[in-house]
C-alpha cells in the first residue's frame, strides 16, 4: 500500500463483496484460470503521478488481482472541453490478470477513484483520478452498467498509445489491432513523458 494510505483505513477494500473475496482468496496466490483485463488511468488534479502510482498499487492490493504490466506515462490535453479550461492529464494503461468478474472489478475501480477523492459532478469534469476498464478478456457487451470494451477506447489516443507501448500486438475486442486503431486517430495533445515512470508493485 502506498504512503497515501498510511495511517488510514483503506476505503477501497470495502466495496468488494465478501462472497467474492472468499472465492478469490484461495486462488490469489496462483490466480487459477485468471482473465486478462486492461485498465486506463488518468489524473489532472493534485499530484498526478503520485495518484496514478497509488492507483496501480491499490489495484495490486485487491484480492484476485495481479498487475502484470504498466505503460509509460502520457500527458494529454483534456477530452471534451475547451482548450485551456482544465489542467492537462497524466494517462497510463495497466494490464492485469484477475479472477474477479467484470462487475466486481468495476466496483473496485470505482472504490479506488473514491479513495483518491474522485468527484462526479459534471461530464468531462476535472478529476483527481479516472479508472476505466478498457477491456476484459474477449468480452463484448452493451450492458449499460459496464459496456465492454470501453465504448470510446478505439478513438482515444491517450488509451491506445500507452496500451500499444506495453502490448504492441494487443487487440481491442470487436475493433481490431490497437496499433492499427492508433493509426486512425489524432495524436494532437497526446505526448509521451519519458521523464516520468510508474513502477510495477513489488
Amino acid at each position: 500500500m502506498t504512503a497515501f494510505f498510511e495511517g488510514h483505513r483503506d476505503p477501497t477494500v470495502q466495496p468488494v463483496p465478501a462472497s467474492v473475496v472468499e472465492k478469490v482468496d484461495a486462488a490469489d496466490t496462483t490466480l487459477h484460470n485468471p482473465q486478462r483485463a486492461v485498465i486506463s488511468l488518468g489524473s489532472n488534479l493534485g499530484n498526478r503521478l503520485e495518484t496514478l502510482q497509488g492507483a496501480v498499487d491499490a489495484l495490486e492490493d485487491t484480492p484476485g488481482v495481479r498487475v502484470k504490466a504498466v505503460s509509460p506515462v502520457y500527458e494529454t490535453e483534456p477530452w471534451g472541453v475547451q482548450p485551456g479550461t482544465q489542467p492537462s492529464y497524466f494517462n497510463a494503461v495497466v494490464v492485469l490478470k484477475t479472477t474477479l468478474p467484470p462487475s466486481s472489478l468495476l466496483e473496485r475501480a470505482h472504490a479506488v477513484e473514491e479513495a483518491f477523492h474522485r468527484v462526479r459532478e459534471e461530464r468531462w469534469g476535472a478529476r483527481t483520478l479516472d479508472v476505466d476498464i478498457v477491456a476484459y478478456a474477449d468480452v463484448v457487451t452493451d450492458d449499460p452498467q459496464l459496456t465492454l470494451p470501453h465504448p470510446r477506447a478505439h478513438e482515444r489516443a491517450f488509451v491506445l498509445a500507452p496500451w500499444r507501448d506495453v502490448e504492441p500486438e494487443a487487440q481491442l475486442p470487436g475493433r481490431g489491432a490497437v496499433a492499427d486503431l492508433l493509426d486512425t486517430v489524432t495524436h494532437d495533445g497526446v505526448e509521451p513523458r519519458k521523464d516520468l515512470e510508474l513502477r510495477l508493485p513489488e
